[in-house]
């Protein structure tokens, strides 16, 4: 914790869940409670689970110039959200290839927060917004606690008017529990969820009341690693775990293109102008490698870095793993050259505790057509 710098309010509870609080981006975080993460994930799958995602930074652009800023440090095209809406969208460098992502939520005419994780994304922020009326204002007593899972709506319905009507990617500004909170239908889970917005002299409470009240129908807090199972089965990328950063190029500076990470939907149809467009424009045909699904045979998981090979030659390596409890299947992430990855090409795990069979597979695994996330009512 050496380097932790942000600290949750909620430390206290991870803390007697049985976490020893490890560092993410600066904060310490319940990588892992005491109970196994296999129950977390299928009560998020089944029922609901609440969790701590506070080490996400919340940065808030507020004033005329906002939105140039954002649009141009951003794929998406900003003049297309209004407030209460929400948009995921990928930050490129120079040269064309991938720095972080992020959700930026428009919350009036000429206010936004932006969230993202431990890639460069408040400086890149603070850079653009220098000498232009745009205040940056990085907020660190917001916190953020996610419910996710098919029931999460349920809950939220006893409390907040209109939830149900709340569309995926929007948000609205309301109170739970008599506390000032905004509350978003996003999440990082592939399952019907929101994100709950909540100040940290309030955070305990909500906790306290959604863990205690929200017992009998299944809901139980869950910790951060459990979101890599999710993530696995659900296409969603975690920067720089899946990225060269982790994995790099002997002879390469670090740096991927959204044509090989599958992200290149993040850019608005159109769109020019942002930093990096020319060059992520003609980096697309020369991709290296693809982000891919792997299906292995296997009773447990690969792990973090197995190597992948294909006729005896090494392919690719996964960068996260994960074993379903609910569907008994070994799947995982995996960085694969650009030739194997299609459906249905063998492949082999090589790993420390690990060598087994296995097939290329599309991404993602759980509901391809997102009716879960999206659903209505």
């Amino acid at each position: 914790m050496a380097l932790s710098w942000r600290f949750s309010a909620l430390a206290d509870r991870h803390r007697a869940l049985g976490s020893k609080l490890e560092d993410w981006s600066g904060m310490g975080t319940a990588w892992t409670y005491e109970k196994g993460m296999s129950d977390e994930h299928v009560a998020i799958r089944t029922k609901a689970g609440l969790m701590d995602v506070s080490g996400l930074k919340k940065v808030h652009l507020v004033g005329p110039h906002a939105i140039a800023v954002l649009d141009y440090i951003t794929t998406r095209d900003m003049s297309k959200i209004y407030p209460g809406r929400s948009v995921y969208a990928a930050m490129l460098n120079d040269r064309g290839y991938f720095t972080d992502d992020c959700i930026v939520y428009r919350t009036g005419p000429n206010s936004w927060m932006l969230v993202h994780g431990s890639g460069s994304g408040h400086e890149e922020l603070v850079k653009q917004a220098a000498g232009r009326n745009c205040a940056v204002l990085f907020d660190d007593d917001l916190h953020d606690l996610s419910l996710q899972g098919p029931i999460a709506v349920d809950y939220l319905a006893k409390y907040v008017p209109g939830i149900r009507d709340l569309k995926y990617f929007h948000h609205m500004q309301t109170t739970l529990f008599g506390a000032p909170v905004m509350i978003s239908r996003t999440g990082y889970t592939g399952e019907r969820g929101y994100e709950i917005f909540v100040r940290g002299q309030d955070a305990p409470m909500v906790w306290d009341r959604i863990v205690a009240e929200g017992k009998e129908m299944g809901i139980i807090p869950c910790c951060f690693s459990v979101l890599d199972m999710l993530r696995v089965e659900s296409y969603l990328l975690f920067y720089p775990y899946d990225n060269s950063q982790m994995y790099p190029f002997a002879d390469q500076p670090p740096g991927d293109s959204l044509w090989e990470l599958g992200l290149d939907f993040t850019v608005s149809p159109g769109k020019t102008g942002f930093r990096g467009a020319e060059e992520h424009a003609r980096l697309k045909g020369k991709e290296r490698f693809k982000i891919f699904g792997m299906l292995i045979d296997a009773d447990g998981p690969a792990d973090l870095g197995d190597e992948v090979f294909a006729d005896g030659r090494r392919v690719g390596v996964i960068t996260c793993p994960c074993y379903s409890a609910l569907t008994k299947k070994s799947m995982a992430i995996a960085r694969l050259d650009v030739d194997k990855a299609v459906q249905g090409t063998k492949l082999e795990v090589r790993g420390k505790s690990l060598k087994a069979s296995a097939i290329a597979h599309t991404l993602p695994f759980d509901d391809p057509e997102k009716k879960k996330r999206t659903a209505i009512g």
